[in-house]
């Protein structure tokens, strides 16, 4: 393969070529530059006529300095057990049959991986390669899904020691010593052990919630909800638990539309809610169930539900995080999977949720949610 050098006929030619290619490509309303992964492109003689900006971004190559170059030397591509790509793939002379190369992790110089895939392009089958489309991927978008699976791995394994070592603990040493310890002892043990193994269970649930949610597959079956009565419950509940009943003040505006929602869901998303007023606010926490604008399309009014405290709030500049994986709004345990999963939730059913600062101080966050009557009640 000749090498052709910047101001050389070849060149020249080579540039003019790509020229052209760019050229009907505008004409079409497309520019390569336009595209979010890197493309290269090489003729028939090996040498490069297409070399886009996300290219020259990818591989801190300038596309000047690229045109008109051999393709092997445009891209020094290794594998990760240090052989060349080029030399061990041979677009060019080796098997008339073969019509690209499927996406893999390769290597620049600097040891900087790219995902990489080609394509062969014949102008008849098992003729001569008449160029060689080449596309370009960073791997920093899937570095940090990975990082994002580890740390989740990590926290998964670090929150169910605890509970799984406690269990664990209290079966042996009752099993043991049975006769040695007195009735109130071994309920004792017993309630621990059931309220750990309640632990381990609602983090299962969050896991499978989780990738459901990623996953695209959370179902919600809509029944009838009476989302006051909702609130209410869950009221109840802490009251009995100890909470004191005037930390609670719930406001109810009516009349409200009616709401067809998973109730089974949105209880979880309430529980989280309140449970994160309850535990990292402080004063009285105020629960306000309106009439809203619906968020879905085709539809007057919705649902809206605010959850506010009176304690120090989230910090601005922490705002925009509150939905995240792992976001702990202080250090006082817990996943911080539970408003990832809430906002999953609410989203789910078509609805909205925000963060933003209580009147009081402290975090507000507030879901509305459509009313989503079943076409045939419509």
């Amino acid at each position: 393969m000749r090498v052709g050098t910047s101001g050389t006929p070849v060149a020249h030619d080579v540039r003019a070529t790509a020229a052209a290619r760019h050229a009907e490509l505008a004409d079409l309303g497309i520019d390569t530059d336009d595209l979010p992964d890197g493309l290269v492109v090489a003729d028939e003689n090996g040498r490069v006529i297409c070399f886009n900006a996300a290219a020259a971004r990818i591989t801190a190559t300038p596309a000047a300095d690229a045109l008109g170059r051999p393709l092997e030397w445009a891209l020094p591509l290794e594998d990760l057990e240090g052989r060349r790509w080029w030399q061990v793939t041979d677009p060019y002379g080796g098997l008339a049959i073969r019509v690209g190369q499927p996406e893999r992790n390769l290597l620049l110089p600097g040891a900087r991986e790219i995902l990489v895939s080609a394509r062969y392009i014949r102008s008849e089958p098992t003729g001569p390669v008449h160029r060689v489309v080449v596309s370009l991927r960073d791997t920093e978008a899937r570095r940090r899904t990975e990082r994002s699976h580890a740390e989740l791995i990590a926290t998964v394994a670090h929150e169910l020691r605890s509970p799984l070592t406690s269990v664990k603990g209290f079966t042996a040493t009752l099993l043991a010593k049975w006769e040695r310890f007195t009735d109130d002892q071994k309920k004792l043990m017993l309630e621990t052990v059931d309220a750990d193994a309640n632990r381990v269970t609602r983090l299962i649930a969050e896991l499978l919630d989780i990738s459901r949610i990623d996953s695209g597959r959370l179902e919600v079956r809509r029944q009838p909800v009476d989302i006051g009565a909702a609130v209410g419950r869950h009221i109840h509940a802490y009251v009995a638990a100890g909470q004191p009943a005037d930390r609670f003040l719930l406001r109810i505006e009516q009349p409200l539309p009616g709401l067809w929602a998973d109730p089974d869901k949105i209880d979880q998303v309430l529980s989280n809610l309140l449970e994160n007023a309850v535990r990292h606010g402080e004063g009285t926490v105020t629960i306000d169930v309106t009439p809203a604008a619906s968020p879905r399309e085709g539809e007057e009014t919705g649902t809206s539900v605010t959850v506010s405290d009176e304690g120090a709030g989230i910090p601005e500049e922490s705002m925009n995080r509150v939905f995240t994986r792992f976001w702990r709004g202080s250090k006082r345990g817990g996943t911080g999977l539970g408003l990832y999963i809430v906002k999953g939730i609410v989203e789910a059913h078509g609805g909205t949720i925000t963060v933003g600062r209580a009147p009081g101080g402290g975090a507000e966050f507030r879901f509305t949610l459509p009313v989503a009557t079943p076409a045939y009640l419509a």
